[in-house]
């Protein structure tokens, strides 16, 4: 052992540039592989704890009750477990109760008792909207002192010990409470009993909470403030009444005995938000259905009431974010897959091409006696001096880089990517010098056969890649439990492309060879002379170009159909750049000022009856009016259902021509029939024109005809379809007035992006993309400094012999062309390819929309190719092949040849 480390320490001080470029490479390669995991794991954490926290504390807290004491107890037990003491130490039980991953946030949860109904209380002095009485709720929850800021009076107190014949209580309220009630410091508030005189509750505070969106407050929101409840009268009419509740201390808990409100038993468990991830989302639902209706219910009921039961909405919320995060992880597992090959095919092309590099060095020790597990054991510790610093650099980097997220992860996909760049020298060397060489023939691409080992491997990707296709195509990338082999199907296509072209890039420079050399000049024999005699090693370039450019037009065609969908969905939803909308007709000075404001190119004025009545029938179909000639070209100006506008022109005497939903259309036909409008009017209308969409309504049904056919009253505009760049939502509301809605197709859009999930889920994408890209890239520097010292070497040769510096870089731009073209072309071609497999399977709504997925535009969510992904990345790679050849034979051509023409010049 003791030979290896100043072999190791000659060889690294040999070539210290290598050195360098090999510990920045694998230290690149192992940040981004360990940043990837705990990105993910921080994007989906982040929507999962919005998800929880956009929903209402009522939906999201775990809410355990117990129903009044029977009446079978004794009076004594029945006020016994209503004792603050008792509750208390049966929620610290219940607390323990709940299985983690779930969490209760200790500082939100709560207990105590309320009435299960609320009562109506005589006192005339509260608000009565419709002749009602106003119903009060009491509730005696622990913490209120903690959770709450007296604005006016104390606390409420008990005085003695509480029982169900108390008479007399003290209450707090909330300050919304009392100003709705119209309660004070000092009021007296009379509840009815059960079978006894009424409970008079004095307030003698009026609080204001601390933390008002809190679970605390908001999981039984009348505790916060009061609600204006309707319910049917005998007419037509509903009837109005308010709904309050008095805050009672915990110890008169045991008075609410003596009402009739049935007092119950309560233990709320607000999840922790903080503590929520979503690699615990299987273990998260186990722990709530445990809770919810399982052994930890059965524990429950163990030390609190055998009657207790529990409910939560919180198991919905999880699968709807469960069904979201199905539908975008399998998009952001192919984004990654194909980087994550484009970064192994580099790294084993670094390795190869030193092992190319080395190639007499090693075959010269394998002749001197060297033995193979000696001359790979050496280049292995070699490469590890370098490597495994590298890589723990790159780990600490990533760590550093996203703080939060699983660690376990981000260490193992370092250490993949230290053991693949520790070992693809010493294996690329072990396969090539398994046998002592002492010469080698020519290996040109278009001279060498493929072996049958190459061959078999083919083929054996050519099969992977027809499965995982006909995998997507078939079952989609929003299936739950998509497989890896589903993942990697555009990198299996790019994959199988870029061998099939290496296969046939020989066949064009045979071609190419005769006719270039019966040319006058030298340059373009030579160049394809040279082009031909390619090193088979080229292929791994070509692979790493081809896979990175079918990422890259995948990746960009998801970006852009995403975008797209939300445009488009955006646009339905609005019908224009902006959509002004009131349930009253708006007034025509109205229109004039928003035309007038800036950015504005067209207003288009429409009265829109919702409530139509076809055939005087009970059916409703939404009727637009327009002006034919201003609604043809805003339909046209958005691609909602264009149309001319000569067919909607009212004629004389005759009924209205109408532009009409394929599903109208079906069920009225072509014949005249008559539409009852809100206003009582009629008007006879005629379906001349059928299109899926329209700009003014939304929806599979509606009608729209002349604006001026329609009655005076039906006649007045009621929306605003506004077009133009740059809208002011400001001046629009500030024009509308007070009763109109706006709403802007930017905002609209907006609101489609409405999760963490999406958005995160949308960088990962890009930042994928955008790596798989530079890969590709440095894949090109390497092959392309890789062949620099004999490209010198010979130009070096050939000016001796009289080529001009310009001839010079003629050939090394012909030379390297042929591959760049086929890079270029090739990946181009199987981008396209690509998105058109497997287009069928991918489905863009999810990630696209979210939560909205009835917004989805007909046909828009299907992935479709975008041109400028498809080519500007293929350009790309043609320019810099191109550049980098012109700028070495620029390059060399300043040096000289003295440099290139000594002994001993190649290593």
């Amino acid at each position: 052992m003791t030979p290896v480390a100043p072999w190791v320490r000659t060889r690294l001080r040999a070539a210290p540039g290598v050195a360098c470029a090999l510990v920045l490479l694998v230290a690149l390669t192992a940040a981004l592989a360990a940043a990837f995991p705990r990105a993910v794991d921080r994007y989906e954490d982040a929507g999962l704890r919005r998800a929880v926290e956009e929903a209402t504390a009522r939906r999201t807290t775990v809410q355990l009750w117990a129903p009044e004491p029977g009446a079978e107890l004794r009076q004594r037990q029945r006020e016994a477990a209503l004792d603050p003491d008792t509750l208390k130490a049966q929620y610290t039980k219940v607390l323990r109760t709940a299985e983690r991953p779930l969490t209760a946030d200790r500082d939100q949860s709560s207990y105590g008792v309320r009435t299960a109904a609320a009562l109506a209380v005589p006192d005339p002095w509260l608000p009565r909207p419709s002749g009602l009485p106003t119903r009060i709720a009491l509730a005696a929850q622990n913490g209120l002192a903690d959770h709450a800021r007296v604005r006016s009076g104390r606390l409420p107190r008990a005085a003695g010990t509480a029982t169900a014949k108390t008479q007399q209580v003290e209450a707090a309220v909330t300050a919304e409470t009392a100003k709705t009630l119209r309660i004070k410091v000092g009021s007296v508030i009379h509840v009815p009993g059960a079978g006894r005189p009424p409970l008079s509750v004095t307030v003698t505070g009026i609080v204001e909470p601390r933390k008002p969106e809190g679970a605390y407050w908001t999981t039984q929101p009348l505790l916060r403030r009061p609600a204006l409840i309707q319910v049917p009268n005998q007419g037509n009419d509903m009837d109005t009444y308010w709904q309050g509740a008095l805050l009672l201390p915990p110890a008169a808990a045991p008075a609410m005995l003596g009402t009739a409100g049935h007092p119950l038993r309560y233990w709320q468990l607000a999840p922790d938000t903080a503590t929520l991830t979503a690699h615990d989302l299987s273990r998260l639902n186990s722990a709530i259905a445990s809770l919810e209706a399982g052994p930890g219910l059965e524990k429950a009921r163990d030390f609190t009431d055998p009657s207790v039961e529990a409910s939560t909405d919180l198991d919905d919320i999880l699968s709807q974010y469960a069904q979201l995060r199905s539908g975008i992880g399998p998009l952001v597992a192919v984004a990654a897959s194909g980087t994550a090959t484009v970064a192994v095919v580099v790294l084993l092309m670094a390795g190869g091409l030193a092992a190319d590099r080395r190639r007499t060095e090693i075959a010269l020790l394998r002749a001197r006696g060297g033995s193979l597990r000696g001359v790979t054991g050496r280049l292995l510790a070699e490469t590890a001096v370098l490597a495994v610093p590298a890589g723990a650099l790159g780990l600490g980097a990533a760590l550093l880089a996203v703080p939060t997220g699983r660690r376990t992860y981000a260490v193992a996909a370092a250490v993949a990517v230290t053991a693949l760049a520790c070992a693809a020298l010493p294996l690329r060397a072990a396969v090539r010098h398994r046998a002592v060489q002492l010469h080698t023939g020519r290996e040109d691409l278009t001279v060498l056969r493929p072996s049958r080992r190459r061959t078999v491997a083919e083929l054996t990707l050519l099969v992977l890649a027809s499965a995982a296709v006909f995998a997507l195509r078939n079952r989609g990338t929003s299936e739950q439990g998509g497989d890896e082999l589903v993942a990697l199907a555009p990198v299996l296509v790019g994959v199988i492309a870029a061998l099939v072209l290496v296969r046939l890039y020989p066949l064009p420079l045979r071609r190419l060879a005769r006719p270039t050399g019966r040319l006058r000049g030298v340059v373009g024999h030579l160049s394809m002379a040279r082009a031909g005699r390619t090193s088979v090693s080229t292929v791994l370039p070509l692979l790493a170009l081809l896979t990175a450019l079918t990422t890259a037009a995948f990746g960009g065609s998801v970006l852009a159909g995403v975008a797209d969908t939300r445009d488009r969905a955006a646009l339905l939803g609005t019908g224009a750049d902006a959509r002004i909308e009131a349930t009253r007709p708006l007034p025509d000075a109205t229109a004039t000022e928003i035309r007038d404001g800036s950015g504005v190119h067209e207003v288009t004025p429409v009265s829109i009856a919702y409530q139509a009545k076809p055939q005087d029938g009970e059916e409703t179909v939404p009727l637009a009016g327009a002006d034919p000639a201003a609604y043809a070209r805003l339909a046209g100006r958005t691609g909602l259902g264009a149309f001319p506008a000569a067919g909607l022109k009212r004629p004389a005497h005759a009924p209205l021509p109408a532009l009409a939903s394929p599903a109208v259309a079906e069920r009225y036909g072509t014949r005249p029939f008559p539409v009852r409008l809100e206003d009582g009017s009629h008007v006879t209308v005629r379906i001349v024109l059928v299109r899926t969409l329209t700009p003014a309504v939304s929806g599979t049904d509606f009608l729209v005809v002349d604006r001026a056919g329609l009655g005076v009253r039906a006649a007045r505009p009621t929306a605003l379809l506004v077009t133009g760049d740059h809208l002011d939502g400001g001046a629009l509301r500030k024009a509308a007035g007070a009763g109109a809605d706006v709403r802007l197709r930017s905002q609209a859009r907006a609101a489609y992006v409405d999760s963490p999930l999406q958005s995160g889920a949308e960088r990962i994408y890009a930042a994928a993309v955008a790596a798989g890209a530079g890969y590709a890239v440095l894949a090109l520097l390497l092959a392309l400094v890789r062949a620099a010292p004999e490209r010198s070497a010979l130009l070096a040769r050939l000016r001796t012999m009289g080529l001009t510096r310009a001839q010079g870089r003629r050939l090394l731009v012909l030379e390297a062309l042929p591959q760049a073209l086929l890079a270029a072309a090739g990946g181009a071609l199987t981008g396209w390819a690509a998105v058109r497999l497997l287009s069928p399977g991918i489905d863009l709504t999810t990630i696209a929309l979210a939560a909205a997925t009835g917004d989805a535009p007909p046909g828009g969510t299907e992935l479709r190719t975008d041109t400028l992904s498809l080519l500007l990345p293929a350009l790309s790679v043609l320019v810099l092949a191109t550049g980098i050849a012109a700028g070495q034979a620029w390059w060399t051509g300043r040096r000289g040849s003295v440099r290139e023409l000594r002994a001993g010049d190649s290593r």
